[in-house]
């Protein structure tokens, strides 16, 4: 077993006004390992902006302009936490929910891939992939 001690003791974090929390079965769950970068970053960024009910106003303008993420990117992040169940979103309020009792596969990710790759791929991507071969007006 390792001896945990107090390494810089005039530094140790403590709770001073806002509130933000990950709990532990997010990473003993495999809640961690099962979402991508973006979508990681997404869920942090809404733990460290939500208040003790878990809400958040952030819009998606400046969501993406902190996080560097394009539109698409976090759209697509956004989907995939509400179809985990780990968030809700009403259009302008997002809500961190507390973790399930099991992490649901996103429906998406599992019927549209893209050949040869295990990520989900864009509405665009599929659009293109139907509508090849197609006769195009002149």
């Amino acid at each position: 077993m390792i001896r945990k001690k107090i390494l810089v003791s005039d530094r140790i974090r403590k709770n001073e006004g806002s509130f933000g929390f990950i709990p532990h079965r997010f990473l003993t769950g495999g809640f961690i390992a099962e979402l991508s970068q973006h979508e990681l970053l997404l869920y942090l960024f809404l733990i460290l902006a939500a208040d003790r009910h878990g809400l958040s106003f952030y819009g998606y303008n400046s969501i993406c302009t902190l996080l560097s993420l394009n539109v698409d990117q976090y759209l697509k992040a956004r989907d995939v936490l509400i179809e985990k169940d780990l968030i809700a979103f009403d259009g302008t309020i997002f809500q961190l929910l507390s973790l399930p009792a099991s992490l649901k596969k996103a429906p998406r990710q599992q019927r549209f891939q893209a050949k040869g790759k295990r990520d989900p791929v864009s509405i665009a991507q599929v659009l293109n992939q139907s509508l090849r071969g197609l006769p195009h007006d002149r």
